[in-house]
Protein backbone atom coordinates (compact mmCIF):
# COMPACT_ATOMS: atom_id res chain seq x y z
CA UNK A 1 0.00 0.00 0.00
CA UNK A 2 1.83 3.27 -1.28
CA UNK A 3 2.34 5.80 1.18
CA UNK A 4 0.27 3.93 3.59
CA UNK A 5 0.71 4.20 7.09
CA UNK A 6 2.32 0.84 8.95
CA UNK A 7 2.06 0.26 12.61
CA UNK A 8 5.22 -1.07 15.02
CA UNK A 9 3.52 -4.63 16.12
CA UNK A 10 4.61 -5.43 19.65
CA UNK A 11 4.60 -8.21 21.41
CA UNK A 12 4.19 -8.89 24.98
CA UNK A 13 6.44 -12.00 26.25
CA UNK A 14 7.48 -13.03 29.46
CA UNK A 15 10.72 -11.47 28.09
CA UNK A 16 9.26 -8.34 27.63
CA UNK A 17 8.80 -7.00 24.38
CA UNK A 18 9.68 -7.99 21.26
CA UNK A 19 8.82 -6.20 17.61
CA UNK A 20 7.28 -7.90 15.13
CA UNK A 21 7.26 -5.73 11.70
CA UNK A 22 7.98 -2.22 11.05
CA UNK A 23 7.16 1.30 11.67
CA UNK A 24 6.95 4.22 9.43
CA UNK A 25 5.51 6.53 11.78
CA UNK A 26 6.59 6.38 15.65
CA UNK A 27 4.41 7.75 18.17
CA UNK A 28 6.34 10.81 19.81
CA UNK A 29 7.63 10.14 23.54
CA UNK A 30 5.45 12.25 26.08
CA UNK A 31 1.76 12.45 24.49
CA UNK A 32 -0.83 12.78 27.01
CA UNK A 33 -2.49 9.50 25.95
CA UNK A 34 -6.47 8.83 26.60
CA UNK A 35 -7.05 5.06 26.98
CA UNK A 36 -10.20 3.12 26.87
CA UNK A 37 -10.96 -0.07 27.57
CA UNK A 38 -12.96 -2.25 26.04
CA UNK A 39 -14.03 -4.16 29.46
CA UNK A 40 -16.08 -7.42 28.14
CA UNK A 41 -13.84 -7.78 25.10
CA UNK A 42 -10.70 -7.66 26.77
CA UNK A 43 -11.06 -8.39 30.54
CA UNK A 44 -12.07 -12.03 29.60
CA UNK A 45 -10.82 -14.39 32.50
CA UNK A 46 -10.00 -16.98 29.43
CA UNK A 47 -7.53 -14.28 27.67
CA UNK A 48 -5.73 -13.62 31.06
CA UNK A 49 -4.92 -9.54 30.45
CA UNK A 50 -4.48 -7.59 33.23
CA UNK A 51 -4.96 -3.47 33.32
CA UNK A 52 -1.10 -3.66 34.67
CA UNK A 53 -0.41 -5.81 31.08
CA UNK A 54 -2.19 -2.79 29.35
CA UNK A 55 -0.60 0.18 31.10
CA UNK A 56 2.77 -1.42 31.01
CA UNK A 57 2.55 -1.70 27.06
CA UNK A 58 2.23 2.08 27.25
CA UNK A 59 4.59 3.41 29.59
CA UNK A 60 7.41 4.95 27.14
CA UNK A 61 4.57 6.32 24.95
CA UNK A 62 3.36 8.89 27.34
CA UNK A 63 1.55 9.73 30.24
CA UNK A 64 -1.86 8.55 30.48
CA UNK A 65 -4.58 11.34 31.88
CA UNK A 66 -7.98 9.47 30.88
CA UNK A 67 -8.26 5.99 31.87
CA UNK A 68 -11.49 4.30 31.70
CA UNK A 69 -13.16 0.98 31.44
CA UNK A 70 -16.50 0.42 29.64
CA UNK A 71 -18.15 -2.71 31.57
CA UNK A 72 -21.78 -3.85 31.13
CA UNK A 73 -23.93 -4.91 33.60
CA UNK A 74 -22.76 -8.07 34.06
CA UNK A 75 -19.91 -7.11 34.84
CA UNK A 76 -18.90 -8.92 38.20
CA UNK A 77 -18.36 -6.70 41.35
CA UNK A 78 -15.22 -7.84 42.41
CA UNK A 79 -13.75 -6.58 38.69
CA UNK A 80 -15.71 -3.46 38.87
CA UNK A 81 -13.85 -2.59 42.57
CA UNK A 82 -10.27 -3.66 41.23
CA UNK A 83 -10.83 -1.35 38.21
CA UNK A 84 -11.57 1.45 40.50
CA UNK A 85 -8.62 0.00 42.93
CA UNK A 86 -6.39 0.26 40.41
CA UNK A 87 -6.93 4.25 39.37
CA UNK A 88 -9.27 3.89 36.22
CA UNK A 89 -12.69 4.80 35.60
CA UNK A 90 -15.46 2.15 36.00
CA UNK A 91 -18.40 3.43 33.76
CA UNK A 92 -21.08 0.80 33.78
CA UNK A 93 -23.79 0.64 31.16
CA UNK A 94 -26.47 -1.49 30.67
CA UNK A 95 -26.78 -3.49 27.42
CA UNK A 96 -23.90 -2.74 24.20
CA UNK A 97 -20.78 -1.09 25.54
CA UNK A 98 -19.88 -0.44 22.38
CA UNK A 99 -21.83 2.86 21.73
CA UNK A 100 -20.32 4.05 25.64
CA UNK A 101 -16.62 3.54 24.09
CA UNK A 102 -17.38 5.41 21.22
CA UNK A 103 -19.05 8.36 22.74
CA UNK A 104 -15.95 8.60 25.30
CA UNK A 105 -13.69 8.20 22.56
CA UNK A 106 -15.03 11.07 20.70
CA UNK A 107 -15.16 12.86 24.11
CA UNK A 108 -11.57 12.52 23.98
CA UNK A 109 -10.79 12.96 20.48
CA UNK A 110 -12.04 16.47 20.58
CA UNK A 111 -9.83 17.12 23.97
CA UNK A 112 -7.38 19.95 23.22
CA UNK A 113 -5.37 17.96 26.64
CA UNK A 114 -5.13 14.74 24.90
CA UNK A 115 -2.24 13.93 21.95
CA UNK A 116 -3.24 10.44 21.71
CA UNK A 117 -5.82 7.81 21.62
CA UNK A 118 -5.79 4.51 22.56
CA UNK A 119 -8.09 2.01 22.39
CA UNK A 120 -7.97 -1.41 24.09
CA UNK A 121 -10.20 -3.52 22.04
CA UNK A 122 -10.16 -6.91 19.25
CA UNK A 123 -13.23 -5.35 17.63
CA UNK A 124 -13.47 -3.66 14.28
CA UNK A 125 -16.27 -1.59 14.98
CA UNK A 126 -14.08 1.04 16.22
CA UNK A 127 -12.41 1.63 13.13
CA UNK A 128 -14.48 4.38 12.34
CA UNK A 129 -13.21 5.79 15.90
CA UNK A 130 -9.30 5.50 14.99
CA UNK A 131 -9.78 6.88 11.58
CA UNK A 132 -11.83 10.18 13.17
CA UNK A 133 -8.85 10.10 15.86
CA UNK A 134 -6.33 10.43 13.28
CA UNK A 135 -8.76 13.16 10.85
CA UNK A 136 -8.68 15.29 14.18
CA UNK A 137 -4.60 14.79 14.59
CA UNK A 138 -4.40 12.73 17.28
CA UNK A 139 -1.91 10.22 17.11
CA UNK A 140 -3.40 6.60 17.52
CA UNK A 141 -2.98 3.24 19.08
CA UNK A 142 -4.89 0.22 19.69
CA UNK A 143 -3.61 -2.58 22.16
CA UNK A 144 -5.24 -5.92 21.56
CA UNK A 145 -5.11 -10.16 22.53
CA UNK A 146 -5.32 -12.61 20.12
CA UNK A 147 -7.24 -14.41 18.97
CA UNK A 148 -10.23 -12.17 17.84
CA UNK A 149 -7.82 -9.31 17.28
CA UNK A 150 -9.04 -7.21 14.04
CA UNK A 151 -6.57 -7.37 11.14
CA UNK A 152 -8.16 -3.67 10.10
CA UNK A 153 -7.99 -2.58 13.61
CA UNK A 154 -4.62 -2.96 13.78
CA UNK A 155 -3.48 -1.74 10.41
CA UNK A 156 -5.04 1.23 11.02
CA UNK A 157 -3.58 2.59 14.07
CA UNK A 158 -0.34 4.27 14.25
CA UNK A 159 0.93 1.82 16.89
CA UNK A 160 -0.60 -1.77 17.81
CA UNK A 161 0.22 -3.52 20.65
CA UNK A 162 -0.42 -7.04 20.94
CA UNK A 163 -0.83 -8.81 24.69
CA UNK A 164 -0.28 -12.28 24.59
CA UNK A 165 -3.32 -14.80 26.37
CA UNK A 166 -2.71 -16.42 29.22
CA UNK A 167 -2.48 -19.58 27.59
CA UNK A 168 -0.17 -18.80 24.77
CA UNK A 169 3.86 -19.80 25.22
CA UNK A 170 6.04 -17.54 23.53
Amino acid sequence: MPGGNWEKIISMTKDGMRSIGTMRRKISRGKRIALLIDGPNILRKELGVKLEDIVEALEGLGNLRVAKVILNQYAPQGLIEAVSNQGFDALVVSGETGVKLAVEAMREIYNPNIDAIALATRNAEFLPVILKAKEKGKETIVIGVEPGFSAALKHAADYTIILNSKGEDT
